[in-house]
């Protein structure tokens, strides 16, 4: 059925909706999780049959969970990304009710809870707008225009027919980069005295293809870089790198893990990560950053390594969402 008509007037809510990328909430759940990633074309864009790619995902995913599964076993057998987002749409939600009427919601776009289920919150809410915010700071028709698409068409399937705004990306919002900030100077501050870190932000991959056709991700993480190292007067040294390549394609270079050989090579003996591209604490974070590459720096001869922990429930963090959407929702 049509959603119902909004009550006249400013009374009725806004609808912020957080676009996520989501994570499994059990071990049970890591297979599934990965199959809905990998049918996505958005993110495999492969010159086959959909049927094809269904087989192909199937198969990729039984096979990535067979090593993903001790991953997440390792940090509590589940992602935090669930219950992290869950936090930053409480506090934005209280954060933005001191200016105008709204109900946050969260649509993972391969977990819990989904965008379907999102679209089935905003009807029941009876809002009279849709702000649609992704988690993602960083544009890629990948991450973002994925997850919008994915609601264009459940609102379709669902005929929920609402004014809405995309906030597209916000790679040098000044609020953003002073969240960033804090959790970079926090980070430096951890590491003995002159140890003369190098700073790597480590932002996640992407196919160099999608670069090559008009993706604006890497030149945003570049922005965003560039901001912070300025923000913070960063003296130290630093590098931009990339983690979490999947498949076979080309990805954006150089990685994480290159990097660190590299700098294991030169004498180097002490590192911070920064994970630049994440706005919360998972796998990704937790594990492939905090003991992955932990690992192989101390193995590389690196005395001292530090990471900075996501932005979370950060203040400055949700006040930069909320002024995203105030923002937009005043026209400006």
């Amino acid at each position: 059925m049509p959603a119902p008509s909004p009550p006249e007037g400013s009374s009725a809510p806004v609808a912020v909706v957080l676009l996520q990328l989501g994570g499994p909430s059990s071990l049970d759940e890591v297979q599934p999780f990965l199959e809905n990633m990998f049918r996505d074309p958005e993110l495999f864009n492969l010159p086959i049959p959909a049927r094809a790619q269904d087989w192909l995902a199937e198969h990729a995913a039984k096979w990535r969970a067979k090593r993903a599964r001790p991953l997440y076993a390792s940090i509590g057998g589940r992602s935090p990304i669930g219950d992290i987002t869950a936090r930053q749409a409480h506090l934005l939600e209280r954060e933005l009710n001191d200016s105008m009427r709204s109900r946050v919601f969260v649509a993972m776009r391969y977990g819990k809870p989904s965008t379907e289920a999102a679209v089935e919150k905003v009807l029941a809410a009876n809002c009279r707008s849709v702000t649609l915010l992704p988690l993602y700071p960083q544009y890629s028709t990948a991450t973002t225009g994925s997850s919008v698409r994915e609601w264009q068409r459940c609102a379709a399937r669902k005929e929920l027919d609402l004014p809405t705004a995309t906030i597209d990306s916000y790679p040098s919002h000044p609020a953003y980069i002073s969240a960033v900030s804090e959790r970079v100077s926090a980070a430096l501050a951890r590491l003995p005295a002159k140890s003369d870190p190098h700073v790597l932000f480590s932002a996640h991959g992407l196919p160099q293809k999608l670069v090559r056709q008009g993706d604006p991700y890497q030149s945003q993480i570049e922005e965003t870089v560039q901001e912070v190292a300025r923000e913070c007067a960063l003296q130290a040294p630093y590098t931009l790198c990339y983690q979490s390549r999947i498949g076979p394609q080309r990805w954006l270079k150089p990685s994480l893990t290159e990097t660190l050989r590299r700098l294991g090579r030169s004498g180097c003996q002490a590192v911070l990560v920064v994970p630049i591209s994440f706005v919360s604490d998972h796998l990704e974070t937790l594990s492939e950053i905090n003991v992955e590459a932990r690992e192989q720096a101390m193995s590389l001869g690196i005395r001292h390594f530090e990471t900075a922990t996501g932005l979370n429930d950060s203040p400055a963090f949700i006040q930069a969402l909320a002024e995203l959407v105030l923002a937009t929702a005043d026209g400006s």
